[in-house]
């Protein structure tokens, strides 16, 4: 059976708006996506995304508004799913955890985790923080006393709760760690995610008493509690491909190549409670998902980006600001996969004029004015390889789309764009080399300048080609400016344009942004 994937973002908590720390998220797992889908073809790999909706963070939240908390969801939501349609995150699932189909795969699988023995009431007293929406244990938090996360104090609670048997399945979720290496990855979350199940944990609370929150999935076998909201959300992964494909075929056949991308923030939530709440409800090991992608924080001002400090910036903004593209390669060559990132508009401007105006914008657009101008845009002759110059290109596009293929595939996005970059390095200096603009003075020469633009003109061919999962609207608009369907845009450098191919005139794909001066 041919290979099939499903690469998830989490499942966003939505009592905030959507800012660029949650769309690098989006983003890195979307690069990934579009790269999978090229390699195994559209047809086997989905992407998911969704809000997260219910707790009682989001009923404070929709009170503060004034709103019911399923209206305030539906505004919230709808802006996640508007940003990632702005940023051309190709989501083939959005899946809210309000919908009723969600909840009632929800409600199956607690069913089924306790008809195996696996919840059981117990009465309970603990310290539960409201922002987190969990019970914490004295050694958990700061001074005693203090939410680690909120930096807020606790309220102890005593009440009669439904718990998960987290414990019961922690040794065979760490076995399974250390037999699959790159189960958690990069390999420094690996090392946390270890320490994290070294040593016994607390059973998981997976019940809210309706007395104390209403605004969550109701017990389907207890009308009194409902559904703890971590519990719910992580669900979300699953609910809708399974309802769609049947659950049977999922779980089966690609459940278990599952890629999911997210913040360090919630690693222990993701490699502790997931793992087990799968194992608890009946999934074999063999049928945890396959790999944990964990990237760090974009900080903004030296702090981290977040909804409670305040110094969100809105996604959206920049695409209207900078157009198509601009953010999504703006983070993915900034920001190491895994480790915190800065986000600072002065370094988008820079990038924006020194990687995009001017190495492969003001490159296009040299290249194709020439075509035009010296050959009526029609390729005169095929690619050349008689000189050094043209040997060193070719070599360059001929190795750059499977370097950075290798870089995409160990989540390398940064080294991935590096690799192109440094191969439209190649192609820029070719022409400075070869000066086809200085050879066309003389007629005798222009089939040598005929040779030059060819070969440059594959160069851009194969740039758009591995360009796309990065900058998926530029790649369309090189390769409608080059007159090539995609069956060519794909083909190795050598292989695409033939003499006779009539290419358009150029436009500029990246204005340059002149830096405002003071008066």
């Amino acid at each position: 059976m041919a290979e099939r994937t499903h690469i998830t973002t989490a499942i966003f908590y939505c009592n905030g708006t959507p800012h660029v720390g949650s769309a690098y998220e989006a983003l890195a797992a979307d690069v990934f996506v579009r790269y999978q889908r090229r390699k195994l073809g559209r047809e086997r790999v989905s992407f998911l995304s969704g809000t997260d909706e219910h707790g009682d963070k989001i009923r404070r939240a929709a009170m503060a508004e004034g709103l019911a908390p399923k209206a305030y969801t539906d505004k919230m939501s709808a802006l996640f799913r508007e940003a990632w349609q702005g940023l051309n995150v190709s989501t083939d699932y959005f899946v809210r955890t309000t919908d009723p189909e969600h909840e009632k795969f929800v409600q199956q699988m607690l069913i089924e985790s306790k008809r195996l023995d696996n919840i059981e009431l117990r009465d309970y007293e603990g310290l539960y923080c409201v922002g987190c929406e969990r019970f914490y244990t004295d050694k958990e938090l700061l001074d005693g006393k203090l939410c680690p996360t909120h930096n807020t104090a606790v309220e102890l609670i005593s009440e009669s709760n439904y718990f998960l048997k987290i414990e019961k399945y922690r040794e065979q979720v760490r076995d399974h760690l250390l037999r699959n290496r790159d189960f958690v990855r990069p390999d420094r979350y690996r090392n946390e995610a270890l320490n994290m199940l070294s040593e016994p944990i607390s059973d998981l609370c997976i019940s809210r008493p309706k007395s104390r929150l209403e605004w969550g999935i109701e017990l389907p076998f207890d009308n009194r509690y409902v559904t703890y909201v971590w519990y719910d959300a992580f669900w979300a992964y699953i609910s809708e491909p399974a309802r769609q494909l049947g659950f049977d075929r999922f779980k089966r056949e690609i459940w278990p190549h599952t890629e999911h991308f997210i913040g360090k923030d919630i690693l222990k939530t993701h490699i502790v409670y997931w793992p087990a709440m799968l194992l608890a409800a009946g999934f074999s090991e063999d049928q945890l998902f396959r790999h944990l992608n964990v990237h760090g924080w974009m900080n903004f001002g030296g702090a981290r980006m977040s909804k409670s400090s305040g110094n969100v910036r809105d996604p959206v903004s920049y695409e209207r600001a900078f157009g198509p593209d601009v953010l999504r390669y703006f983070v993915m060559r900034e920001v190491v996969y895994g480790l915190d990132g800065d986000f600072s508009e002065e370094r988008l401007v820079e990038r924006y004029n020194a990687d995009l105006a001017n190495d492969l914008g003001n490159l296009t657009s040299r290249v194709l004015s020439m075509v035009q101008r010296y050959f009526n845009g029609e390729l005169t002759a095929p690619q050349s390889s008689s000189a050094s110059e043209d040997k060193q290109l070719a070599r360059a596009f001929v190795d750059m789309p499977g370097i950075a293929a290798t870089h995409i595939e160990q989540l390398a996005f940064h080294r991935a764009l590096e690799a192109i970059w440094a191969a439209l390095d190649v192609a820029n200096k070719y022409i400075a080399a070869t000066a086809p603009f200085t050879l066309a003075r003389d007629k005798e020469k222009l089939p040598r300048v005929a040779e030059i633009l060819a070969n440059a003109l594959e160069a851009l061919r194969v740039t758009a080609d591995v360009l796309e999962p990065f900058m998926p609207v530029t790649a369309r608009r090189i390769a409608e400016l080059l007159a090539v369907d995609e069956e060519t845009l794909r083909r190795p450098f050598g292989e695409g344009l033939r003499p006779g191919h009539r290419v358009k005139a150029p436009v500029a794909l990246f204005p340059r942004i002149e830096k405002k001066t003071e008066s």
